[in-house]
């Protein structure tokens, strides 16, 4: 089983990832949901999803500011920076972070083979 960790500070988006995730199936399921940084961080310590789904762009803490902490503590964890801005300048932050994936929220249909993919380059 693949657990997904959702972080966004959209309600609706979390719904919709959540919902892509569990109508996919297949040995994917939602380990949980954070609206910030800083509870992504502390479910990640709670939770141990195998992936995280992260946004980039939430008040407070970024996700590459989020993504940053949490590698420094688990580099191992594998993270899908999820955003509907990813530009080049977000996109080579990203690599230097230690994110190796990244998909444009209009792209949310691509959502269960993307996790696959990172489980499997794992």
């Amino acid at each position: 089983m693949l657990r997904a960790l959702i972080v966004d500070d959209d309600t609706d988006m979390r719904f919709l990832v959540r919902m892509t995730i569990e109508v996919a199936n297949h040995g994917l399921s939602v380990a949980g949901e954070a609206a910030c940084g800083a509870d992504a961080i502390a479910a990640v310590e709670q939770d141990r999803p195998e992936v995280i789904v992260l946004d980039n762009r939430m008040p407070g803490m970024t996700g590459l500011e989020t993504a940053r902490h949490i590698l420094a503590e688990h580099p191992e964890q594998q993270i899908i920076l999820f955003s509907a801005y990813l530009d080049a300048q977000t996109l080579a932050e990203a690599h230097a972070v230690g994110i190796h994936a990244c998909l444009d929220k209009t792209d949310v249909d691509r959502l269960p083979e993307a996790l696959w993919q990172l489980a499997a380059g794992a």
